[in-house]
């Protein structure tokens, strides 16, 4: 098994409070990885991937309709069925699985599509239903949100927030009073979020749910300038953005400069603690973070990830490091594109 983190280093797996009044885990799990676009993943290693998890304090899972379609709800709707004693918050995403028009973002596609992911997760109120990186106008738009607030008073959903690609769309998103919670993809390789919209989010109560921490695996280290992909792994397939928006492919950074980076990240790392521990318990350690999401393929890595949100403070110095890497690599590449 590979190192995580000496036990000296690591206390209690933290938690937070949403907005909902619900308590999470400071680091949840990612479930894009147990659905499609990073290979196959059977039944069976998916929910041994959802023990690991939880047996190490994991209670935010974070899945979407589309991945899969549907398959990620459905894994996790049959293994929380399996398993009534655990207290887990659900976050699902809408909006992916019809053209990215705004004239899509109705009531009526809203009630379908909660419909869809209720019967998949088994349960008759969703947690938090998240609109999936919808074009940038639907966040202006009041009726959007007029329509999410219906979903919340006919008991669909118990809230709602944003998963968004832009800093501009979670500010624009932050003028809605019912908003629960902003998704957003920071990581050592893109902090643009710290700059505004964390402590915008922070000061009006609204939870920040962190994702891609690692850059698709790159801050885990384990990549050479050598290493490939699968073909159905969007690390493949969307390397220069032909999917999707390429920030979600490496944080949108290149690949061979994010292996270069990532070595120098895990020299800063303590002895003894996993570059990606060390990545992941660097954004949960932020103020204003609520959880965040590293995705896992086999229990180790979830368990890697989970220690995180155990792992002692990594200091000022350490945080200065990574700033400076940051500014030196990629600032002029991403912090603006984002």
């Amino acid at each position: 098994m590979a190192e995580i983190a000496h036990p000296a280093t690591l206390t209690p797996m933290r938690t937070r409070t949403l907005p909902t009044g619900q308590t999470v885990s400071a680091v949840g799990l990612g479930t894009w990885q147990l659905g499609a676009d990073w290979g196959d993943v059977s039944e069976s290693a998916a929910h041994d991937v959802l023990d690991a998890a939880t047996d190490a304090g994991v209670t935010f899972f974070d899945t979407a309709d589309v991945y899969g379609d549907g398959r990620s709800e459905q894994l996790i709707g049959s293994y929380l069925a399996a398993r009534p004693d655990l207290d887990v918050v659900v976050a699902t995403k809408m909006g992916r699985r019809v053209e990215q028009v705004p004239e899509h973002y109705t009531l009526e596609a809203f009630r379908g599509w909660t419909d869809r992911s209720r019967t998949n997760l088994r349960t008759d109120r969703l947690d938090l239903v998240q609109l999936h990186c919808p074009p940038s106008s639907v966040f202006a738009d009041d009726r959007v949100f007029d329509a999410l607030d219906a979903l919340v008073d006919e008991g669909r959903i118990a809230a709602y927030g944003v998963s968004v690609e832009k800093t501009s769309e979670a500010l624009a998103a932050l003028r809605h009073p019912g908003l629960t919670s902003i998704q957003i993809i920071a990581n050592a390789f893109r902090l643009k979020p710290f700059d505004e919209v964390v402590p915008r989010a922070a000061a009006q109560g609204v939870a920040i749910v962190v994702r891609v921490p690692l850059a698709s695996g790159l801050l885990s280290g384990r990549y050479t300038t050598e290493t490939t992909f699968a073909a159905d792994d969007h690390r493949t397939f969307n390397r220069h953005g032909e999917s999707f928006d390429v920030g979600e492919t490496f944080a949108g950074v290149d690949f061979e400069q994010g292996v270069l980076a990532a070595q120098e990240f895990a020299a800063l790392v303590p002895e003894g603690v996993a570059p990606a521990t060390a990545a992941i318990a660097w954004l949960a350690q932020h103020d204003g973070v609520t959880t965040v999401i590293p995705g896992a393929r086999n229990p180790e890595q979830a368990r890697t990830n989970a220690a995180a949100g155990s792992l002692a403070a990594l200091g000022a110095d350490f945080d200065a490091a990574v700033r400076d890497l940051y500014d030196r690599r990629f600032r002029a590449a991403v912090h603006d594109r984002w």
